[in-house]
């Protein structure tokens, strides 16, 4: 059955399919971009590599001031997304007794943003669906972030090389 890493944001759990976490790193250095859409946060250089860095908080109007932030990097289409998160509390086997669909409004979020909500003892996590965490506008406006940090960094490499 589904494994999910459960992110921490404000009160509230996240499970994030563990097949589509690339990595899970502590806080790094958040470059802000000019004009920048509101449901990002920054971007980050890992290795390298300019992630764009989705702030699930801001995203769900979770107010939260997390001293142990982390990064959840995931797979997003042939795209690697961080998640910028409170923290990280575990990995967990759900099993499928203890997965409900989504109700049809939960906590303020729209239900398109989850694949359902897992029970484990007395927690609820919201299972998010990765693929829906941005709209269609957002999705363009996101690609065209990844394309112009890579484009640039890759002339900074040659140049600095």
């Amino acid at each position: 059955m589904p494994r999910v890493a459960v992110a921490r944001a404000g009160d509230e759990h996240f499970g994030i399919d563990i097949n589509r976490v690339v990595e899970i790193l502590k806080a790094q250095r958040i470059y802000l971009l000019p004009q920048l859409p509101s449901f990002l946060a920054g971007v980050v250089n890992i290795r390298g590599d300019v992630i764009p860095l989705l702030d699930l908080r801001k995203r769900f109007g979770i107010s939260s001031s997390s001293e142990k932030e982390r990064i959840v990097v995931v797979r997003w289409g042939k795209e690697k997304v961080g998640l910028l998160v409170d923290g990280v509390k575990e990995i967990v086997n759900l099993q499928p007794e203890e997965i409900t669909g989504p109700p049809s409004m939960f906590r303020g979020l729209k239900t398109e943003y989850l694949t359902g909500i897992g029970k484990k003892g007395e927690n609820i996590i919201i299972l998010l669906n990765i693929d829906t965490l941005l709209s269609s506008e957002e999705k363009i406006q996101m690609e065209g972030i990844t394309k112009n940090t890579g484009a640039e960094n890759g002339r900074d490499k040659k140049a600095a090389g």
